[in-house]
């Protein structure tokens, strides 16, 4: 729920920012910046997109400051500004696609793929910071449950209101009532859209969460795991990374449009791309979307520089893993603050 403030200096900043002190809005939004981000995110699936949103919605609110009379908090409120935003972003942008959502799996290797680069696709999320646990007593869902790949996927499925809705009730905590105020709309219309998501989550979103198939594995565990797949990677071993794999796993790259699903359609792909024709490997660990992920680096070989080829996120069941999704391309690996080339 962000950082807390006096209440003496917050005031006092209120007034100051009435005023037209810039950093003083700027101290008043500061502890509230990373979860509206992430707010943002969810929506819309993209975090080029959210800090589009978080920024324009910032300058929304302190061009209509005035406008905040302080029935609701000022969290209540930037909420709110930052939820309109996002949904005038959904009605100009659509949703972002998984490749899954383009097309069935292939089931043998495809070599030399083109991206698909008019495709808006949904991207992964540097979870450094991300606060664990509930953002309130009345939220059903975990901070980081609600970045996960398959739940933020989901939202992608949702209509603007829907993706609000249960959001705003499910994710952060509000009440029906609070959200008909934030949209301008009715309770029974937040209810009516709530329901509808929550259809819809059920039916696609994996009953057990990440966040309890980590905890349950443990650090350690998870750690031993996902340094086991990197490295089998870096190393070519193909027996090593077939033992890791679940008899289902789907391996997806975004932005290209292929996806593999089947432990022989993977290994088929992985034989025939990363373990073959990628001289030579590297990797940081990581984490995004509140699971384990991968930065990884290819070089022409081993004493070449090595430059940034994906952020991977894997999803577990168990200690196998049962999905790889790779998003490629160095600006992924720059967002979470990584080095592009690894000399």
């Amino acid at each position: 729920m962000g950082e807390e403030i006096s209440a003496g200096s917050a005031t006092g900043d209120l007034a100051r920012a009435r005023e037209g002190d810039d950093a003083a809005f700027t101290r008043l939004v500061a502890p509230l910046r990373r979860e509206l981000h992430a707010h943002c995110y969810r929506m819309l699936g993209s975090t080029h997109d959210a800090d589009d949103a978080l920024q324009e919605a910032l300058l929304r609110a302190w061009r209509g400051l005035d406008r905040f009379e302080g029935r609701s908090s000022l969290r209540a409120w930037l909420y709110t500004v930052a939820t309109r935003t996002c949904l005038d972003a959904v009605d100009r942008r659509g949703r972002r696609a998984m490749p899954i959502d383009l097309g069935p799996a292939s089931d043998h290797a495809v070599v030399d793929a083109t991206p698909l680069t008019e495709v808006a696709w949904l991207g992964p999320y540097p979870d450094a910071g991300l606060p664990a646990g509930p953002a309130g007593p009345a939220a059903r869902y975990e901070q980081r449950e609600a970045v996960e790949l398959a739940f933020v996927a989901v939202m992608q499925h949702l209509s603007g209101n829907q993706r609000a809705a249960l959001l705003l009730f499910d994710v952060l905590g509000f009440s029906a009532a609070e959200i008909a105020t934030m949209m301008d709309t009715s309770t029974t219309s937040v209810n009516s859209a709530l329901a509808r998501a929550r259809r819809l989550l059920a039916e696609r979103v994996p009953a057990r969460s990440q966040q309890q198939t980590l905890r349950k594995l443990g650090d350690a565990r998870v750690r031993e795991t996902v340094t086991a797949f990197a490295t089998a990677l870096e190393s070519g071993d193909a027996d090593a990374l077939v033992a890791l794999l679940t008899e289902d796993v789907a391996w997806s790259m975004p932005p290209l449009a292929q996806w593999y699903r089947g432990r022989a359609a993977v290994m088929d792909f992985a034989v025939e791309v990363p373990l073959t024709r990628c001289p030579s490997w590297r990797y940081h660990l990581t984490s995004a979307n509140g699971q384990p992920a991968v930065a990884f680096y290819v070089g022409t070989s081993r004493s070449a520089p090595h430059l940034a080829w994906s952020i991977t996120v894997l999803t577990l069941r168990g200690e196998l893993v049962e999905g790889l999704t790779s998003f490629l391309g160095a600006e992924h690996v720059q967002r979470f603050g990584l080095q592009t080339e690894w000399a």
